[in-house]
């Protein structure tokens, strides 16, 4: 694996870590959103990643271990999809979008399990800078090598 593929795979990992945030913070930011502009509750949303070169299953990268290994194609965003899990019911009858017995239908965001997956991008994202300052570094050693 050449510096510039390490780079290319990090910096691509660096991006869908970033959309993730974003989505996350959506999330989090719609907690009691309970009309959209199609009149449903706001549903959770989730980043699906795969890897750039999907076409090529893992276990052909296994079998070339002692060759030269990996296009380095990284990590991308394959969709943004709604949780399909049910929305909260609360008991509230005094909100506007409550029903006769006073029940109201709530998006099915928590806070927690969101604050929980914003942590997990944010270590992944500080690893993926990692690995880039590392890259450099050692490009920057070979570099001091030649003199």
């Amino acid at each position: 694996m050449g510096f510039f593929t390490a780079l290319e795979a990090s910096a691509s990992a660096l991006t869908a870590q970033r959309l993730r945030m974003d989505t996350i913070s959506e999330n989090i930011a719609n907690v009691n959103t309970t009309r959209t502009e199609d009149g449903t509750p706001y549903r959770r949303k989730t980043v699906i990643f795969e890897a750039r070169d999907a076409n090529v299953p893992f276990s052909s990268y296994l079998s070339k271990a002692g060759h030269k290994l990996l296009s380095g194609g990284g990590v991308r965003v394959s969709a943004i999809v709604e949780d399909p899990t049910p929305l909260k019911s609360v008991y509230d009858p005094g909100h506007p979008e409550a029903d006769e017995n006073g029940i109201v239908q709530m998006p099915n965001v928590d806070v927690v399990t969101e604050m929980v997956n914003m942590i997990s991008a944010t270590r992944a994202y500080e690893a993926n800078v990692t690995a880039i300052s590392t890259t450099k570094s050692m490009a920057m050693k070979a570099l001091e090598i030649g003199k």
